[in-house]
């Protein structure tokens, strides 16, 4: 397992940690101040989210690198089932914007059951002959499409896979090499057969990691996550077990967290991160 204690150029920031995935969170910062704020504390990568970016991604994405780090990703697709899901053109808009900023994946939440039907039998169906549809297009862009499996707990109204193996399946039905899947905590942590799940994968289904925490008493399902180190996952048991898999990529800080840390000054979260990856993750 990778030692970061003393070399945290393996980190990347989700922008969301800093409240800019939704209206009327966070500081506010623009794409550079979040660019130069990172730069300047030796982050190595950044994710950003697509109404960060609109029609400035060549822009924003060349800014990342004249500044020594890579887009490790955008987050993320429109939803591909349930009631919300979006339509195949806002599905192919997304892959064009992680083309112009050259990131390196972009993030898929799926969305929820279809509407009429019960379980998840159908649902899934219909999740993966979107994917597949779609996979074609990503990969002429040179965008590779991570799934992103759920806590249980968003079953129904934002995901219809709530486990490692449950998105890997997808990924080996589908037998497209771009793509695969993104590891987070805050979904993950719960699941023993965890590292099982992963070393039975393809070491190239990893795409992305996402480290947070989960707290003992979460107060909001989507946005009281934990800083690393402030709750009950085992960081570095994770961690293991996605590094054993064959992943060696980005770490990719993704904090939701609208009562707490969206409300502190950002170069403070930015800090806190820092000491927390080299410490407990």
């Amino acid at each position: 397992m990778r030692d970061f204690s003393s070399n945290h150029a393996a980190l990347a920031l989700n922008t969301a940690t800093l409240g800019h995935n939704l209206d009327g969170y966070g500081a506010g910062w623009s794409p550079e101040q979040v660019i130069d704020a990172c730069a300047a504390r030796g982050y190595g990568a950044i994710v950003f989210w697509r109404r960060e970016v609109g029609a400035r991604g060549c822009e924003i994405g060349e800014r990342v690198r004249a500044a020594g780090m890579q887009v490790a990703g955008l987050c993320r697709t429109p939803f591909l089932t349930g009631r919300d899901a979006g339509s195949d053109d806002e599905v192919r808009s997304a892959i064009d914007m992680a083309a112009a900023l050259g990131a390196e994946v972009l993030t898929i939440v799926t969305g929820g059951t279809e509407p009429g039907t019960k379980g998840l039998t159908e649902t899934r169906k219909r999740l993966t002959a979107r994917l597949a549809g779609h996979a074609e297009y990503a990969a002429q862009c040179g965008v590779k499409l991570g799934l992103e499996p759920l806590n249980p707990m968003l079953g129904g109204n934002r995901t219809c896979l709530m486990t490692a193996r449950d998105a890997l399946e997808i990924c080996d039905e589908i037998d497209a090499p771009n793509i695969g899947i993104a590891v987070d905590v805050y979904h993950v942590w719960w699941d023993r057969m965890l590292p099982q799940s992963l070393l039975a994968a393809a070491p190239d289904r990893i795409l992305s990691y996402h480290l947070c925490d989960w707290l003992e008493n979460t107060s909001d399902m989507l946005l009281d996550r934990g800083m690393m180190g402030d709750g009950v996952a085992d960081l570095k048991a994770i961690r293991m077990a996605v590094e054993s898999a064959g992943y060696a990529g980005f770490c990719e800080v993704e904090v939701f967290s609208a009562e707490k840390w969206w409300k502190r000054p950002p170069n403070e979260v930015l800090d806190v991160i820092v000491d927390r990856f080299r410490t407990v993750c």
